[in-house]
């Protein structure tokens, strides 16, 4: 079963890829590498002026796959999650992310990558990694990026889970509308007024120009915090304790160590 599925409209200038397990939409490394070389094939396709995503059913996602988070295989997972960041930071191509239900984890840090993002009122965002005792490497840049500090913080260091109306408030969606097929139907309005009209190589440049600063700290950073999750968090007991307790489905028992 492919876990991804892309559709090309609007004369073939949009790739609307759609997140889709049967389930949650759970970025494990199945879904993450069938994404991977869909994304890569991009760079050479000179048409495309939009990569959309979204969830098939009720839910953007539910996030990384807990079971991937392990000390034995948290190191290939983050690796290849981040890849699928580096290969959009590559391409420059504008993204939109199209969000409803439960968008959390690596779930949302997958939307927090695109330049644009929608939501109607059902979404629930957030970074609960902390209540698994580990963190979240590259919404722990792009928040601060996006919303600033004080904001982000309140969604990094204790899981905040917020709904679309205050993820609009604090600059996180441009926009909420009222329901699913509302949402599909006043993108479809906003992608036809803002980006059929322009030109893709145009649209690469300028994507380039206005991530810039954004770039430069995802580049610099993503490397950095994917040795702090694998080579210190995970040495600890609580991270694996954390996710071994989640597995098991039982309450955590921290030692602070």
């Amino acid at each position: 079963m492919q876990k991804i599925k892309v559709e090309y409209t609007h004369d073939n200038s949009v790739a609307r890829i759609i997140l889709d397990d049967g389930k949650g939409n759970v970025l494990d490394n199945i879904m993450m590498n069938e994404l991977i070389p869909l994304l890569q094939s991009f760079k050479t396709n000179n048409n495309i002026k939009l990569i959309t995503f979204e969830g098939a059913g009720k839910n953007f996602s539910f996030g990384a796959s807990v079971e991937e988070h392990t000390k034995e295989k948290a190191d290939e997972m983050l690796t290849t999650f981040h890849k699928i960041f580096f290969t959009l930071l590559d391409l420059h191509i504008p993204t939109m992310a199209k969000i409803s239900g439960q968008c959390l984890g690596g779930g949302l840090e997958l939307p927090l990558m695109c330049n644009f993002l929608f939501a109607d009122k059902t979404a629930k965002l957030g970074q609960p990694e902390i209540v698994l005792g580990v963190f979240a490497p590259p919404a722990s840049i792009m928040l601060p990026l996006k919303i600033g500090n004080a904001r982000a913080e309140e969604l990094l260091i204790i899981g905040k889970i917020i709904n679309a109306e205050e993820a609009k408030n604090i600059g996180l969606l441009n926009e909420v509308f009222e329901d699913k097929e509302t949402l599909e139907r006043e993108v479809e309005a906003w992608i036809t007024k803002n980006i059929c009209p322009k030109s893709a190589i145009s649209l690469r440049y300028a994507t380039k120009a206005a991530r810039a600063s954004f770039d430069y700290f995802m580049l610099k950073n993503l490397p950095v915090f994917h040795n702090l999750f694998v080579k210190d968090l995970m040495e600890t007991n609580d991270a694996n304790e954390g996710i071994n307790s989640f597995m098991e489905k039982r309450k955590a028992e921290w030692k602070n160590c």
